[in-house]
């Protein structure tokens, strides 16, 4: 299998509010077996595992959403193999992130998209989702405003789905760590901000080529999509109290 990243539409384009199914989950799981993104009007996080796409609704309860629901945003990776190896207690998110930084700079990959599977014990996972917002040219931020809820899962087991891209990817996604959360019994998920890891396993795969499938609607073009800012992307990932 080639190590190939598909990737639907633009961060950019998310972010100022262009919402509309660009392919299908159907399509989107033939294209990748690992990865993440969101749903036609931001209806929830998604977490794509095992070629398998699941839906985390606004209280976090996970389902399996219908094969013609449309995407508008997402990260799918074909991978298979990889590099494992285990993790010891990570408290916060960001010491998983940097645990995971130094083992792909450690390889000389820092310039790479990298995809990082990590199944394990968790003491507690902060996350995030969300319900439909149903507009035109509404920003991601004042969407998830709205319609955005946390919670917290305690004492289960469950896996990460990490997404890396590197600083010069900026626009097309968000540099750095993306982390997404399924429970181990498929019930229960979201957009991670925050963790206790007790252990787990990581499974690391390096990114070679990406393709890139943009909207194709008249409407896409008339999204001006320089005008969204550093600050904003990094608010509406970063997730917690306020965003």
């Amino acid at each position: 299998m080639d190590n190939k990243m598909f990737q639907v539409s633009t961060l950019h384009a998310l972010v100022a509010g262009y919402t509309r199914g660009v392919i299908t989950v159907q399509e989107l799981e033939s294209q990748g077996n690992v990865g993440l993104g969101t749903f036609e009007g931001v209806d929830g996080e998604m977490i794509l595992l095992d070629g398998v796409c699941y839906r985390a609704r606004q209280d976090g309860t996970v389902v399996r959403p219908a094969p013609d629901t449309g995407v508008p945003f997402a990260s799918a990776a074909s991978v298979e193999g990889g590099t494992a190896f285990e993790l010891e207690e990570a408290r916060g998110i960001d010491a998983l992130k940097h645990e995971l930084t130094c083992r792909i700079d450690e390889a000389y990959a820092l310039n790479s998209m990298h995809v990082v599977t990590v199944s394990g014990t968790f003491d507690s996972v902060s996350a995030r989702s969300e319900s439909a917002y149903r507009a035109d040219h509404i920003t991601l931020k004042d969407m998830l405003a709205t319609t955005q809820r946390e919670f917290v899962f305690e004492k289960l087991d469950g896996t990460l789905v990490c997404v890396y891209h590197p600083d010069f990817m900026d626009g097309i996604n968000a540099p750095g760590w993306h982390v997404h959360f399924l429970s181990e019994d498929r019930t229960l998920g979201g957009h991670v901000f925050d963790l206790s890891l007790v252990r787990g396993r990581a499974v690391m795969h390096k990114i070679d080529r990406i393709e890139i499938q943009l909207p194709a609607t008249p409407a896409f073009d008339t999204y001006s999509l320089k005008e969204t800012s550093q600050e904003e992307i990094a608010e509406v990932e970063q997730g917690g109290e306020g965003a």
